[in-house]
């Protein structure tokens, strides 16, 4: 358990710099150059992940069961993953209804799949990462939009055509990662 916790306090303490020591931050890129900064937080940020994966399949070895979640919020979970995967391809295509409202999707996706992941799964490892997760993203959601507001953040107005892509794109990665890839890659059908 304890490579990943300490996964989850690089990763998320690499993610939440701007939320805690944005100054610091700010004095650091000015002292290093931003492409020097941006391949620092970049190791930091790999070398957390890969401890996340790696203590997180050696904690699934030694499973600790908290609680057993019934069958059915584990179907829920999928809808809430659906839910994940749009506002994750939200931020990334221009000009959609989901960025223009919510400003960052990316945070709320994270929001909706670990809280999902939380309903459906009940060992000890797993509501070590997916509770991290939702935490970390509730204060960096509510930082982002306290700093969106502080500056005045206008995003553009979704477009049809933006708002299709977004749907279109969120559902087919969300098929091709439940049906195929969460099993070769996580070791778990969620679909079963």
């Amino acid at each position: 358990m304890s490579v990943l916790i300490l996964g989850l306090v690089l990763f998320l303490g690499a993610h939440s710099l701007r939320i805690f020591a944005d100054g610091w931050r700010t004095r650091q890129i000015a002292r290093l150059g931003l492409k020097r900064w941006k391949a620092i937080y970049a190791v930091v940020a790999i070398v957390g992940f890969v401890l996340i994966c790696w203590g997180f399949g050696l904690a699934r070895q030694h499973p600790v069961l908290l609680y057993v979640p019934p069958l059915w919020l584990r179907h829920l979970n999928a809808l809430f993953t659906l839910v994940a995967f749009v506002l994750f391809v939200a931020a990334r295509v221009p000009r959609n209804v989901f960025k223009a409202r919510l400003h960052h999707p990316q945070v709320l996706a994270v929001k909706v799949w670990a809280f999902g992941h939380l309903l459906a799964t009940g060992m000890l490892h797993d509501v070590l990462l997916f509770g991290a997760f939702l935490l970390w993203a509730i204060v960096l959601f509510a930082a982002s939009r306290r700093r969106d507001r502080a500056a005045g953040t206008v995003y553009p107005a979704g477009t049809l055509r933006g708002n299709v892509m977004t749907v279109v794109l969120g559902v087919a990665a969300w098929a091709a990662f439940a049906l195929w890839l969460h099993l070769w890659l996580i070791g778990v059908n969620p679909m079963a």
